[in-house]
C-alpha cells in the first residue's frame, strides 16, 4: 500500500487530496512542525536528504517533490485520471496550470513571505518587485477563473490539486487578501464542496479549518 508522509500545514496536503479524489488507499504518517522554528522535524531527513514533505513510499520506491508524486500516482495508481491526454482540447491548458503552481504561484508567495520577514520598507525596490509579481500572478488566476470553472477548463484536474494549497493553507505563513478576487473566492467555494478535499484536510490537518475565504 502507498504510504504518504505528510507534514502538517504543508504542500503534502496535495497528495492526500489526490488519493482521496482517485479513491486510492494509503497509509498516512503525520509529522508536526517544530513549534519554535516552524520547520519540519528531523525525522523527515531519514526519508529524504532535504527533510521536506511530501514523501511517499510505494513498493520499495521513495519519492519526493509534490508535482513528481502527483504525476507518479496518477500514472501508476490512477489510471491516468485527473490528467487530460494529448488528444484532449484542454491538454495544453492543463500542462500550463499544473506547472504554474510550482513555477510561479508558490515561489512568489514564498518570496514575499521571506521579504516580509526581513522587514523592508513598503517602497523598497525588492519589496515592490516581489509584491508586484504576486499581484500579476493573482490577476492572471482571477482572470482565468472568470472564464472557466477550473484552471484547466471545464473539468477538475490535478492542476487544481497543485494550486489550491498556495491559495489556502499557505496563507498561514503569508497572508493574501482575497477580497479583490471574487472569481478565486468562488473557485475556492467550489473546491470546499468536494468531499475528497474535505476528507483529505480532515485526515491530514484536523486542527485546521480549510482557509477557503
Amino acid at each position: 500500500m502507498l504510504t504518504i508522509h505528510h507534514l502538517g500545514h504543508s504542500q503534502s496536503e496535495r497528495i492526500l487530496w489526490l488519493c482521496e479524489e482517485l479513491g486510492i488507499p494509503y497509509d498516512l504518517v503525520r509529522y508536526r512542525r517544530d513549534p519554535e522554528t516552524i520547520l519540519a522535524p528531523p525525522e523527515l531527513r531519514a526519508l529524504h536528504p532535504l527533510g521536506a514533505a511530501p514523501v511517499i513510499e510505494d513498493d520499495g520506491l521513495v519519492l519526493a517533490e509534490s508535482a513528481a508524486i502527483v504525476e507518479y500516482v496518477i500514472a501508476r495508481h490512477g489510471g491516468g485520471r485527473l490528467r487530460p491526454g494529448p488528444e484532449h482540447p484542454a491538454y495544453a491548458a492543463f500542462l500550463y496550470w499544473f506547472h504554474f503552481a510550482n513555477g510561479n504561484l508558490q515561489p512568489v508567495v514564498g518570496r514575499l513571505m521571506i521579504v516580509n520577514r526581513v522587514g523592508l520598507s513598503p517602497d523598497h525596490p525588492v519589496q515592490v518587485a516581489v509584491q508586484g509579481r504576486l499581484d500579476r500572478v493573482m490577476a492572471l488566476i482571477e482572470a482565468r477563473l472568470g472564464e472557466v470553472p477550473y484552471l484547466a477548463g471545464d473539468d477538475f484536474t490535478a492542476a487544481d490539486i497543485m494550486s489550491v494549497f498556495s491559495l489556502t493553507t499557505m496563507r498561514l505563513f503569508q497572508p493574501i487578501d482575497l477580497a479583490p478576487t471574487p472569481n478565486i473566492r468562488a473557485y475556492l467555494r467550489r473546491i470546499g464542496e468536494r468531499p475528497a478535499y474535505r476528507r483529505a484536510m480532515a485526515k491530514g490537518d484536523p486542527d485546521l479549518a480549510p482557509m477557503l475565504t
